[in-house]
């Protein structure tokens, strides 16, 4: 038989110390036990064993323990966030139908050399997994090493047989034990010889063959005086050392491979239980997909209850979904998004709607429950009708449960809310929706209760539903873009970034690959001899904070600056942004609305919100966005929102009333932080008070700030500390924000938007400073979000509503575009900027710049 015998306790450390942590919503730690399933799964695609050992540490001294107290003394107990992990580890292994191996008295690493040492004896092959380099002496006569390590999230094993370690370490595996005694392990605190080091060690096994050898011809050892002299002191410390690094293989326990047959296990608990914790890839990776999320009885209930799909009378079956409470509808689209056909559920039966799909979404009498209800909306709106009577969309109310998810699809949401996923019979084309149907009365009822406890229900039914319905609209309107002005300025930029490469290559006296970090280095660091910042594996590092820093250092590093900018323009804003014009000559970028943990929109192929503002250079783009003809650009921005947030709800007294007066807060600010009259206030007292403004609002601290604004970091802590003796109000609700966030673990806007922010209580620094930070900006934040969205909600039904040819186009962050007929310009600007202010009633009003323009450069 092939045996699989793994280190538990090596594999997890090694999963939880190479992933990022990841956790759940509520807070549990994942990170550890979804890379120790990874490994697991790979081993086991790579080995494809007969049965499978999981050896794990026990909490108690073991014999080596017994023999030297300082045994692994001075080694750090195990962070509390892997510790967490240890046992729900253990339990979802169990129900995959795994054996665990624990032995009072004895390390895993015993278990692992006890189950080899079975397997030679028998005949039996054994491949060990382990992160630990000391199961490398139990190599041979049929057992070897998978060397496993989790780097960057993915898992790396590498083979060790008897070939391997002879090459790696020019030694038996066997004398890797002698390696140890005499060089000592500080990991394990064991001693070795005092002064002998690896390459030493190495060298001396390598011409005596043991440490026993050693030590009986040691009086004719043929060694440098100073080695023999070490070699001499440390003899007794030698034998213990051995001692103590020889794995032992007569742990007492069950030896016969065929006891560690991967068992049936129970799957369904399985699956459960990585869906408690949140891990939904593994679920499809491991086999477990199918296996019911729900509890046992509910899922063997739901399998006996198969549905089938119905071909009735369309008219009769939309008649009875008008007498309902609602009807769970999923759509059926072609490969261009038209709605074809249409599954729904009145919570009892399924039926398939083909002539009348388009009657059940857009029929006011019948309350539609969907997954994702934009492409819907796209789908109608191309026929000239819209969705009537949207009850609830499941994905939204998902993603305001759980804004950190990687993912909304149904089947994630069922094992996430564990509801039952009910049998279906239906052909082929229709079965994906039959099954979609089939499932939304129970993940919805789910969902609405999670809803109702959260306080969400406006937040879902008067935001994000409705916003859906705009954002269809935009998708499918797009930007007019000026496509030979976009290829000319690709021409122009082109000229400039050639210019720049021959400049770079003269400064540096010869050519190689701009684009190659390693050639770059060298020429930056070798051949020119700047200093080094920082070092990668690969060689230096020449990224955009390190060639910053050495701007001033050679011409060619800012020539190298420049090129990049302009490289990174050309690729990305031009020659991106032809590929995606449409016949029409417009750009249609996606808008995601579940994408964001602050609840903040953002656009997708193309990335229109991203387009350059910093530069004058990346500004010229704007140019090419243009209003068709006979019509102009209306743009919208509102001034300072978030700040205005922050003085509403921090309640603080001084920047309420300096938004009232009606005074430029920047100035206000100046004038308070640095204790000079409003009018002494200089551009550079201005500029940096903005800073501060700007940074506390995103949590800065004063390292950031003084990179920022170019000070010291003390004038930065002083400029932080004067502004929060000023705005004591601010101060006061950065505390208490925090404090807060710790109790209930979330924050959440002044419309119930939440975020989890399990980092809170994290045992590492890092993390808690940046739970910290999040905890105070993202109630400012996501408000802002949900303020500009309400705003667009309001705008469209205004525009729509007063029977204006007008339509939003875009949304970038605090900016809204609407494009209108030249005779509608003022009237759109005027019911921009009253939607828009009117948006959220506050302590501080809103303030919104409206301006025209045919292209988006004159407007904004």
């Amino acid at each position: 038989m092939k045996l699989l015998a793994l280190d538990g306790n090596s594999i997890l450390n090694r999963s939880f110390y190479g992933i990022r942590l990841l956790t759940t919503k509520s807070g549990e730690y994942t990170n550890a036990i979804y890379g120790f399933l990874t490994v697991l799964n790979k081993l086991n695609e790579d080995v494809a064993p007969d049965a499978v050992a999981i050896a794990f540490d026990m909490h108690a001294p073991t014999f080596r323990h017994k023999e030297y107290d300082g045994y692994k003394a001075g080694r750090k107990g195990m962070p509390p966030e892997l510790f967490a992990q240890m046992e729900p580890l253990k339990e979802i292994l169990r129900a995959m139908g795994y054996t665990l191996v624990e032995c009072e008295g004895f390390e895993a690493d015993d278990i692992l050399g006890t189950l080899a040492q079975a397997a030679k004896e028998n005949g039996d092959t054994c491949v060990i997994a382990t992160g630990d380099r000391d199961a490398l002496q139990l190599v041979g006569d049929g057992v070897t090493v998978r060397l496993t390590a989790t780097k960057q999230g993915r898992p790396e094993v590498t083979y060790y047989d008897e070939a391997k370690i002879l090459e790696d370490y020019g030694v038996t595996p066997k004398q890797l034990i002698e390696i140890k005694a005499l060089q000592g392990d500080t990991s394990d605190n064991i001693p070795g010889v005092a002064g002998i080091g690896p390459k030493t060690a190495g060298e001396l096994i390598q011409r005596f063959g043991s440490v026993e050898a050693i030590y009986r011809d040691l009086d004719t050892l043929d060694v440098k005086p100073a080695v023999k002299k070490k070699l001499e002191a440390g003899k007794e410390s030698a034998k213990l050392s051995r001692f103590l690094g020889e794995i032992n293989t007569h742990a007492p326990i069950e030896t016969k491979a065929s006891a560690y047959v991967v068992g049936p296990g129970d799957k369904g608990a399985a699956a459960r239980l990585l869906a408690k914790y949140e891990l939904f890839s593994l679920i499809e990776r491991l086999g477990l997909a199918g296996m019911d999320g729900s509890a046992p009885k509910e899922a063997e209930q739901a399998k006996e209850k198969a549905l089938c799909l119905q071909e009735k009378d369309e008219s009769a079956t939309l008649a009875a979904l008008q007498a309902g409470k609602a009807a769970y509808a999923a759509p059926v689209f072609d490969g261009d998004g038209n709605l074809t056909a249409a599954v729904a559920s009145d919570g009892d039966n399924l039926f398939l709607l083909k002539e009348s799909a388009q009657s059940l979404f857009t029929d006011p009498n019948i309350p539609v429950v969907c997954h994702d209800g934009k492409p819907i909306f796209k789908a109608l709106k191309k026929k000239g009708a819209t969705m009537e009577n949207e009850k609830m969309d499941v994905m939204l109310a998902a993603y305001l449960l759980n804004p950190s998810a990687s993912g909304y699809d149904m089947d994630r949401l069922a094992q996430e809310y564990a509801v039952p996923v009910p049998a279906v019979k239906a052909s082929e084309p229709y079965e994906a929706a039959a099954k979609a149907a089939a499932l939304l009365p129970g993940l919805s009822g789910a969902l609405a209760e999670h809803i109702v406890e959260n306080k969400q229900e406006s937040l879902l039914t008067d935001i994000e539903q409705p916003l859906s319905e705009v954002l269809a609209d935009m998708e499918l309107i797009g930007f007019r873009v000026d496509v030979t002005g976009i290829e000319e300025f690709g021409d122009k930029l082109q000229k400039e970034i050639d210019t720049l490469q021959r400049d770079i290559y003269e400064l540096v006296g010869y050519e190689f690959n701009l684009n190659s970090p390693k050639q770059l280095g060298e020429a930056l660091f070798i051949k020119l001899g700047l200093p080094a910042k920082k070092k990668t594996k690969s060689g230096y590092s020449t990224s955009a904070d390190v060639l910053e820093e050495l701007a001033e250092e050679h011409p060619a590093v800012q020539k190298l600056l420049d090129y990049r900018h302009l490289a990174k323009l050309k690729s990305t804003y031009c020659d991106g942004l032809l590929k995606v014009v449409g016949e029409n000559g417009r750009v249609n970028s996606t808008l995601n609305q579940t994408e964001t943990r602050t609840g903040r929109i953002s656009s997708t192929e193309p990335n229109l919100q991203n387009i350059p503002i910093r530069t004058e250079l990346g500004r010229e783009m704007r140019r090419f966005f243009l209003a068709k003809e006979g019509w102009v650009l209306v743009d919208a921005d509102y001034s300072q929102i978030e700040l205005r947030v922050l003085a509403h709800i921090a309640r603080d007294k001084t920047m309420i009333e300096a938004f009232r007066s009606g005074t430029d807060i920047h100035t206000v600010t100046a004038s308070q932080v640095f204790g000079v009259p409003q009018e002494l206030v200089t551009p550079l007292m201005r500029s940096r008070a903005k800073a501060v403004n700007f940074g506390i609002v995103y949590g800065i601290g004063a390292f950031s700030l003084a990179k920022n604004i170019h000070v010291s970091r003390y004038e930065a802590s002083q400029y932080i500390k004067n502004y929060l003796n000023t705005y004591s109000g601010v101060r006061d609700y950065m505390d208490r924000v925090v404090k807060q966030a710790k109790e209930d673990g979330f924050v959440e806007t002044i419309f119930g938007r939440r975020r989890y922010l399990p980092e809170l209580t994290s045992s590492n620094a890092n993390l808690r400073a940046f739970g910290e930070r999040v905890a105070r900006n993202m109630p400012i934040q996501g408000a802002a979000a949900d303020i500009i969205k309400i705003a667009m909600i309001r705008v469209s039904r205004r525009l729509r509503e007063e029977e204006l040819k007008a339509r939003l186009i875009l949304q970038v962050h605090d900016e809204l575009i609407v494009e209108a007929p030249e005779d509608e310009a003022q009237k759109a600007a005027r019911i921009l900027k009253e939607e828009m202010e009117g948006a959220a009633q506050m302590d501080v009003k809103l303030s919104v710049d409206v301006n025209t323009g045919k292209t988006w450069y004159d407007a904004h």
